[in-house]
């Protein structure tokens, strides 16, 4: 009887090992192929997150995208993306990437699109690279204002192909900046009705001058208004007083920066090419309050020693010239890429 009993301990012993090798196993493997599902997470420190390819794509027959330059994110909290394709040069996504509406056919060289929330409506701000000219539009494509070449600053008097602009940022006061990126490398301060106040920036060999002056916006963060300008061929972003006194000076080696985007306390930016010889290469990088850059998506890890920040490069070939970047009101990143074989919107959520 004894022994029967002992037999019959065993016996169940051996059961519940291989039960739970059994248990343990299938959820190893269901843990794999959930991680799989998901995919690989990118990033650094407090900024992670996971990439989905397939967010933006919709039918190219019906709704076409050639470089998709940059994107919004409305009052109503939808993705607007503006593209250089003209059967629809603005397409609005929901944030699950569902085509909402497009519209927009004038704008063949379509560029930089920004917000202005009035807070009864919304407008928007293009640039547009072949016309050498600025609008603003309503939400539904209406549009209220055009700024063409300066002609009272010598840059630009009687040579319109001098006016190349790239981004704008609006100030609450419906006042305005606008980056001349690809031209004469200005910053130009406009007042809401579209005349003239101020320049600076220029091309020259001072530090307050800009070489790929590409992006603009502007920075509450530490409590005083400031702007912060893209100088790309120098690899640093630049910021200035609003009548355009030089500040500071932040440097990022090894990165093709695109516009500065602000979201909370925390600045993104999509980094064109990295080294900006490579090409099909770039990532997204993000600062801190402090202007220190915190993680890497798709970058090599940011690494400072004796408080200057190294080279930084491409470390995982997810993007290839990213262009711009969306933040909306849950901390996902939507990024726009230039130039990428006709590519839709890729989404990041954070992890």
């Amino acid at each position: 009887m004894e022994s029967y009993n002992k037999k019959l301990k065993n016996m169940k012993r051996r059961s519940f090992v291989k039960n739970s090798v059994i248990s343990t196993a299938s959820l190893l493997i269901t843990k794999d192929m959930f991680s799989f599902k998901k995919g690989p997470v990118y990033g650094h420190n407090e900024m992670t997150f996971r990439l989905d390819t397939k967010w933006g794509a919709l039918n190219p027959e019906k709704t076409p995208v050639n470089d998709c330059h940059e994107m919004i994110q409305d009052s109503k909290g939808r993705i607007v993306l503006l593209t250089n394709e003209t059967k629809n040069n603005i397409i609005i996504y929901n944030k699950s990437g569902r085509l909402i509406d497009s519209w927009g056919s004038e704008f063949p060289g379509a560029h930089g699109l920004t917000l202005q929330q009035n807070g009864k409506e919304d407008f928007l701000f293009i640039t547009d690279t072949n016309k050498h000219q600025v609008y603003k539009t309503t939400i539904d494509g209406k549009i209220l204002l055009t700024i063409d070449p300066p002609q009272d600053l010598p840059a630009y008097k009687n040579n319109n192909k001098a006016f190349v602009p790239t981004e704008t940022t609006v100030l609450p006061n419906g006042d305005f900046y606008i980056a001349d990126g690809y031209g004469a490398q200005h910053v130009l301060h406009y007042d809401e009705n579209g005349k003239l106040k101020n320049s600076f920036g220029g091309r020259g060999t001072k530090d307050e001058n800009l070489d790929n002056a590409h992006g603009i916006t502007v920075d509450t963060r530490t409590g005083t208004t400031t702007l912060i300008v893209t100088d790309r061929n120098k690899n640093c972003f630049k910021r200035f007083s609003l009548d355009g006194k030089l500040m500071e000076i932040i440097q990022l080696p090894g990165a093709g920066v695109c516009r500065p985007v602000i979201k909370g306390d925390y600045l993104y930016a999509a980094v064109l090419r990295s080294p900006m010889s490579v090409e099909k290469s770039g990532f997204v990088t993000i600062l801190n309050k402090e202007n220190k850059v915190v993680s890497n998506i798709g970058g090599t890890e940011p690494i400072y020693e004796n408080g200057k920040l190294k080279t930084m490069a491409q470390a995982d070939k997810i993007f290839a010239h990213p262009h711009d970047v969306c933040v909306d009101d849950e901390g996902s990143i939507y990024v726009a890429q230039w130039a990428s074989g006709k590519v839709y919107p890729y989404k990041l959520t954070r992890v």
